[in-house]
């Protein structure tokens, strides 16, 4: 089972896949393709922190539309 949790990251929106104890990080495009998003999150890192971590690494992109990094949805697969 996979746990997918969503981000709307100043503008950018995320997706963030626990696998085999692993994050990993996607850009959502409009049509539901997802890419790689060249961002890694510790594997220690824990789920409830994901908001807060995203907000460190991308607050560079912060505009006053996107202020803020707001979860999306949480999924189980």
């Amino acid at each position: 089972m996979q746990d997918e949790y969503r981000f709307n990251a100043f503008g950018r929106l995320l997706a963030v896949v626990r696998t085999d104890g692993r994050w990993a990080v996607f850009d959502l495009g409009a049509e539901g393709k997802r890419r790689p998003a060249n961002l890694q999150i510790p594997s220690a890192l824990a789920a409830d922190e994901l908001g807060q971590y995203l907000g460190d690494l991308l607050h560079e992109n912060a505009t006053p539309r996107y202020s803020e990094v707001v979860p999306v949805a949480h999924r189980r697969t």
